[in-house]
């Protein structure tokens, strides 16, 4: 399975969302930091859910990392996240 998808698995799981996009840019990182040659080292998460209302943004995210475990979190170089309910 790949990151893109043990992240949609996850985060559908976890949040149920009504909105949930997943982006890979690792192509636009090749050869830079954190490139670790896999494509699948640097991802954007638009996500809105049901689940964040009333949650500040670092609870949001830190409830994202969470869902998502550390080991994955872990595998990826850069994962920047948009999130709403």
């Amino acid at each position: 399975m790949s990151r893109e998808d043990l992240i949609r698995s996850a985060l559908e799981a976890a949040f149920h969302p009504h909105r949930l996009d997943i982006i890979n840019e690792s192509g636009r990182h090749a050869h830079h930091a954190g490139d670790d040659g896999t494509g699948e080292s640097h991802f954007r998460v638009v996500i809105a859910a049901d689940a964040f209302g009333g949650m500040s943004r670092i609870a949001r995210h830190r409830a994202v990392h969470e869902a998502l475990g550390k080991e994955l979190v872990g595998e990826i170089h850069a994962l920047a996240l948009e999130i709403s309910e």
